[in-house]
């Protein structure tokens, strides 16, 4: 799309009378025209209504037009369905699940929710839980999970552990082949950027958590911090996110996702960026919170080919 302007002016006309027929010779100037290339599109779409200012995890289904939105410790248990246009569609209260602190929200293959109550910003929690919302209730305004997943951290042995081993915070996870994968946050003293991967059946119980690798963001924690963690609809690419980077992984054998072909990306702003989804194979959707240094409580696209590499 090309960006027009114009001046317009009218210079001088005469009349010259011939005959019955009057010739009106004119000279216009028809304007400087100018031409520009647009510029890129804002990755902005839209902010989120008042009563969203702490998104903690976004998520969006084959099966709806809507994006899923759900905030951390201190809000209320429930689920919200946004519009396009940044409307909260539907709030689904879940009438059996605490917010003791919601970090993330994912999907499986059939469109069911499931909401991570596993934030532990002081890694002393021994009640971290994955909580099932069916598909099928979500056009009801109350919901009971269909069940809950609780689980541990077998490395963990005290609650909580040294200040330098604090690695036992969660805030994002995704659902693939029924089972859940934890990219872990490490709220350690001296922060290396360590982060590791985790593994859990998704079947109703208790379960201990499976170490599968770990990998290493940098040691600026402000820009490094793993805040949300998200799957393709192909199964082919594995987003983490920090509050100004997205890595990327693809390539990887088997589940040890962290081992594949990372990208690390420059995101446009620094902010509380706490939530990421793919919204299809090549585009991702990330929101931030709202917060008075940075602002935020806004939903961003992104299209992962337009992004730059990270140096």
């Amino acid at each position: 799309m090309l960006v027009f302007s114009v001046a317009k002016k009218v210079l001088t006309f005469r009349s010259i009378k011939i005959g019955s027929m009057r010739i009106v010779k004119y000279i216009v100037l028809l304007g400087l025209v100018s031409c520009s290339s647009p510029t890129k599109k804002d990755a902005l779409l839209f902010s989120f209504p008042k009563k969203i200012k702490e998104v903690s995890g976004i998520k969006t289904t084959a099966d709806s037009n809507l994006i899923w939105a759900i905030q951390d410790s201190g809000n209320p248990n429930e689920i919200y369905g946004i519009d396009q246009n940044g409307s909260v569609s539907k709030t689904i209260s879940v009438t059996n699940a605490e917010n003791i602190d919601w970090e993330d929200i994912t999907s499986d293959k059939e469109g069911n929710l499931y909401i991570g109550d596993f934030g532990n910003n002081d890694n002393e929690r021994k009640d971290l839980a994955i909580y099932k919302i069916n598909n099928k209730n979500l056009e009801q305004s109350e919901v009971a999970s269909e069940y809950k997943i609780t689980f541990n951290y077998p490395e963990q042995t005290d609650f909580p552990p040294n200040k330098k081993e604090l690695f036992y915070d969660c805030e994002g996870f995704f659902e693939m082949d029924n089972h859940f994968y934890l990219v872990t946050k490490n709220r350690s003293k001296n922060f290396d950027g360590t982060t590791f991967l985790y593994k859990i059946p998704n079947i109703p119980g208790n379960h201990q958590a499976v170490l599968l690798g770990k990998f290493k963001t940098c040691s600026d924690y402000d820009s490094c911090v793993i805040t949300s963690a998200a799957i393709s609809q192909d199964h082919k690419k594995v987003a983490i996110l920090g509050h100004d980077t997205v890595w990327l992984f693809e390539n990887f054998n088997g589940d040890n996702f962290l081992n594949g072909k990372v990208t690390s990306y420059q995101l446009d702003n620094f902010s509380q960026k706490e939530a990421v989804c793919f919204k299809d194979n090549a585009t991702l959707f990330i929101a931030d919170e709202i917060d008075k240094k940075t602002g935020g409580g806004n939903l961003y696209e992104y299209v992962i080919s337009d992004l730059k590499t990270k140096e």
